[in-house]
């Protein structure tokens, strides 16, 4: 807009004002992209490589079944330690406390974690529960959660409050959301990396619209607006740590199962794109 040259979906100059000769070297770089579940997905590697069908399935803000709301926060952090952060809950007991009021469950039982094939998915059933912030309820209930971390850096989380007994009727497994008393929700998220120390997180989320309203939604939204300022002072705070420790060690803890094994899944991508490029798309390679 600057001095109004006009480009075209391939970053060349096509008109000048004033000027009929364009230069052939008047261009810029331009990158496959594509607008879906209400974000823009920016394809970051070779062109060649770009491939629609792994874009992750988050739910858009205009899904008929969701009342959602949405909202970003940048952070001077590493998009890796985000990741890590959403892989692992066990933290929601503490850092989470005064937000999600998840209760200490989180942290002194082990969620049910299975590979797949570009991501982890995290399923967790609290038997007797009263409910967390989001989802409260005056009788005991069995509380489920359910989200996929997927390659760059997505989260696709669900879950809602069912009848005493759902979970041992499942066994464990994955609920029909048409039985949920209450309480049903879906989260998109997505961990965009600026440079190697700062990225950009963006979030929605919102209830079934048989469980919830425009308020609802509101309520949900300032919750989430509190716990991710939690997250965010954590993080920033881990990361000025690690800038300064000369050789940064890290401990792992029963609860990181789901960082090893999504971080490996990652490294794996790179260490075959830096082989063979044409071979396998790149770990990074869509990002909102």
């Amino acid at each position: 807009m600057y001095h109004g040259l006009l480009f075209d979906h391939e970053g060349s100059v096509v008109e000048i004002p004033g000027q009929e000769l364009i230069p052939s070297s008047a261009k810029v770089r331009s990158f496959p992209v594509i607008e879906r579940h209400s974000w823009i997905w920016v394809w970051m590697g070779d062109p060649a490589l770009a491939d629609a069908q792994l874009i992750p399935p988050a739910v858009g803000l205009d899904d008929p079944d969701y009342i959602l709301g949405h909202g970003q926060l940048d952070y001077a952090a590493a998009a890796r330690l985000i990741n890590d952060n959403l892989l692992d809950f066990s933290h929601l007991s503490f850092v989470h406390a005064e937000s999600f009021g998840s209760g200490p469950q989180f942290a002194t039982s082990q969620a049910n974690i299975t590979p797949l094939e570009r991501g982890i998915r995290y399923q967790r059933w609290i038997e007797g529960s009263s409910g967390t912030a989001a989802r409260k309820n005056d009788e005991p209930v069995d509380s489920y959660m359910s989200y996929d971390f997927l390659i760059p850096g997505v989260l696709l989380m669900v879950g809602g409050n069912f009848p005493l007994g759902t979970a041992k009727q499942c066994e464990g497994g994955v609920p029909d959301l048409a039985l949920a008393i209450n309480g049903v929700t879906f989260t998109s998220q997505a961990v965009t990396p600026l440079t190697g120390n700062t990225a950009r997180y963006f979030f929605s989320w919102g209830p079934h619209r048989e469980h919830g309203d425009e308020a609802q939604r509101d309520m949900l939204m300032g919750i989430a607006a509190k716990a991710f300022h939690e997250d965010k002072v954590m993080i920033e705070a881990q990361q000025r740590v690690i800038d300064i420790t000369p050789v940064p060690q890290v401990m792992p803890t029963a609860h990181d199962r789901g960082v090893t094994l999504f971080n490996r899944l990652v490294d794996k991508m790179v260490r075959a794109e830096r082989k063979a490029p044409e071979a396998e798309p790149a770990a990074e390679s869509t990002n909102v």
